[in-house]
């Protein structure tokens, strides 16, 4: 072996005590070929002939063991075995037990063949990302196709003072393999050397049927395991329409003595905070706004905005956070430290606000998951104003704007820092404003069109349009309205291949105003066209205006089995006016066509004008957010919004060509309708 010298980060020493013990001889025993493993081979996949692996948690550390034997009999899996990547945290040791090949029925150790590097995993520490995991390169030489390739390590975390919370409390989930490989023969071990009872609960194993099953929870005391063991296995789940099935393993607790272990925490750090003592200057500026709206939103974004966000990694292993006082000297914090300080400087104006503990990665299986306090995360401020409840994220950036018109974070579980607390569901929410507003003008004059485009963006959309106008050049912006309208105008029907610049002439888009108190972005968009009709194949010319944005396809589209969809659009509205000197069919069935739906999730209603000459479509969609859509009623949803998609989304009038010819081809037409 190259590297002789060991690092703290990696040892290669037999494994510990609870670990499996396998010599040799048992591991050429176990790699023996079968009618289901030469199947496998057959079918061009590669095979795993046994996986052993085992969870070990004490009061002084966790640690995972693992032994494996598969095949490397596709050069995929021969590349990625030759070399990979081992992260490690802090006080966290990789140990190599045993790497081997079973060549032509002979064991040969691979560990002197083997070339181990240790990196430092940091490449985000100038976004404020800091991190102290390493990286252990490890390289194989001389692996070959068709080789048995026999790996044992297994990975040590020694808890610290900083993992306090990890000493006191566990939280493992044990997720079913992946369903490319098949094992010969499958184990998993959970041991519970630990003082306190370990709970475990076993969510989303199906029936023979398919069918998912009640989930089933159990306790392990110290000294005891659990334990599964398959042959002949392959996970056999639906991965694009249902959700491996796993095992969530916690201290057995429950949300009130959990709020009441962490909030003392906080408290500790509230009643020793004075903003007037450690933040004189701040105060200053705060006395002197007599509005109660500008001087609460002033206060987010002085959190936000002037103090740097640092996310330690290593810090948000454990709960207690910084000094506020600390935060405002330094300028710089994590979560945890900018929303205390949020909340110290709220306190100060007498506006009522808590720290709320969430995790938007994981907000649909918190509520399966076992009560624990490292579900979480992430931490935010919850504010409650003028009878409405907010939530302010104190680490985001240039968003603007006051409070009812800030970003508006889409979540449903967390847990507010406070004694007594339960896991709490925020409710269904309806917008008061319209995330987009837009009125759209076309008019086709002598065979050319001007296209003018009026949106107002407000909350979520303007901060979203606001920063990407800022960091997008002009030129590809204007790219990208005119690839957008190249679709809704239907020309990719009829000049597909064109480019869009000799489309979309002289084509502006320019920035009208932008309110960051209401937290409204305006801009408006110019262009002329030439030809601005639609020619069908029998040379029938249209006007049209069909925004595929308006059809929700991800809902129409939706197909889990196991998670509901999730309800998260914008209030929306849209005035849509087509104007000709030609003359047009004014009784056209799609050209009058409108729709009202009342659906108990949102509200849709597109209405119609039509004139001798112009036809205008007004829409107005209003859904309820921030829930998910219960099965029962999903069926009726993706109905009404395929109604959405038939044609109610914008509107299209058909031209009459002059000519007498053309009048008995079109009265013709419409008697065979």
């Amino acid at each position: 072996m190259e590297n002789i010298i060991e690092s703290e980060n990696y040892k290669i020493q037999k494994p510990e005590h609870w670990a499996s013990k396998i010599d040799d001889n048992q591991l050429i025993e176990y790699i023996k070929e079968s009618d289901f493993s030469n199947k496998q081979v057959d079918e061009g996949r590669d095979f795993c002939y046994f996986l052993d692996k085992i969870y070990y948690t004490s009061d002084t550390e966790n640690s995972e063991y693992a032994c494996v034997a598969y095949t490397l009999n596709e050069p995929s899996n021969l590349e990625s075995a030759s070399v990979k990547d081992v992260i490690v945290e802090e006080n966290e040791t990789f140990i190599i037990h045993r790497i081997s090949v079973l060549r032509d029925g002979v064991l040969i150790d691979k560990i002197p063949d083997t070339k181990i590097k240790v990196l430092d995993n940091e490449n985000q520490s100038e976004g404020g990302v800091l991190s102290s995991t390493k990286k252990i390169n490890i390289t194989i030489k001389d692996l070959r196709l068709y080789d048995i390739l026999i790996a044992e390590d297994s990975r040590v975390k020694v808890f610290t003072d900083r993992d306090f919370l990890r000493k006191e409390y566990l939280k493992y989930v044990y997720v079913t393999p992946s369903t490319y490989w098949a094992y010969g023969n499958y184990k998993f071990t959970f041991i519970n050397d630990r003082k306190a009872t370990i709970a475990y609960k076993k969510t989303f194993y199906r029936d023979e049927a398919g069918n998912v099953l009640e989930p089933e929870i159990n306790y392990l005391k110290k000294g005891e395991r659990f334990v599964i063991e398959k042959e002949n296995y392959i996970n056999s789940f639906d991965i694009n329409r249902e959700i491996a099935p796993y095992i969530d393993f916690a201290t057995d607790s429950n949300w009130t003595d959990l709020s009441n272990y962490i909030s003392p925490l906080y408290d500790e750090i509230y009643s020793n905070a004075s903003l007037k003592e450690f933040a004189p200057k701040l105060v200053e500026k705060l006395d002197a706004i007599s509005d109660k709206d500008e001087q609460l939103r002033f206060a987010v974004e002085y959190v936000q905005n002037h103090v740097n966000y640092i996310f330690n990694a290593d810090e948000m292993n454990g709960h207690k956070p910084q000094e506020p006082a600390i935060t405002y000297e330094n300028k710089q914090g994590d979560c945890k430290a900018k929303s205390v300080l949020l909340k110290v400087v709220l306190d100060y104006i007498n506006i009522d606000s808590s720290v709320v503990l969430v995790n938007f990665n994981s907000d649909h299986y918190i509520k399966h998951y076992l009560p624990s306090l490292l579900t979480f995360n992430h931490v935010i401020v919850k504010i409650n104003y003028k009878d409405e409840t907010y939530f302010i994220d104190a680490t985001a950036r240039d968003e603007f704007g006051l409070i009812e018109y800030r970003c508006y974070i889409y979540f449903m579980h967390y847990l507010e820092v406070k004694p007594n607390q339960q896991l709490q569901i925020r409710q269904p929410h309806r917008f008061s404003y319209y995330g987009i507003n837009e009125k759209v003008d076309f008019n086709a004059q002598n065979n050319e069109g001007h296209l003018k485009l009026t949106t107002t963006y407000k909350g979520n959309r303007a901060n979203y349009m606001r920063k990407y106008f800022k960091n997008t050049n002009k030129r590809e912006i204007i790219d990208s309205w005119n690839n957008f309208l190249f679709y809704t105008l239907n020309y990719s029907s009829d000049r597909n291949g064109t480019d869009l610049r000799t489309v979309f002439k002289d084509a502006s888009i320019e920035i009208v105003s932008d309110d960051k108190t209401l937290n409204e972005f305006t801009i408006q968009y110019n262009s002329s066209i030439e030809n601005p009709y639609f020619t069908d194949d029998q040379k029938n010319r249209f006007l049209m205006y069909f925004d595929r944005n308006v059809v929700k396809n991800n809902a129409r589209d939706f197909m889990h089995t196991d998670v509901p969809f999730w309800h998260n659009f914008d209030n929306e509205k849209y005035e849509i006016n087509l104007h000709t000197d030609q003359k047009i069919d004014t009784e056209e069935k799609f050209t009058r066509q409108e729709s009202a739906i009342n659906n108990p999730y949102f509200d849709y209603t597109s209405r119609k004008k039509v004139t001798k000459n112009s036809a205008s479509i007004f829409v107005d969609f209003k859904p309820l957010v921030n829930l998910e859509i219960p099965a029962a009623d999903f069926e009726k949803f993706r109905t009404d919004h395929h109604t959405i998609a038939d044609s109610n989304f914008g509107i299209g009038i058909d031209i009459i060509e002059q000519g007498l010819l053309n009048l008995i081809k079109f009265n013709f037409k419409k008697r065979l309708k």
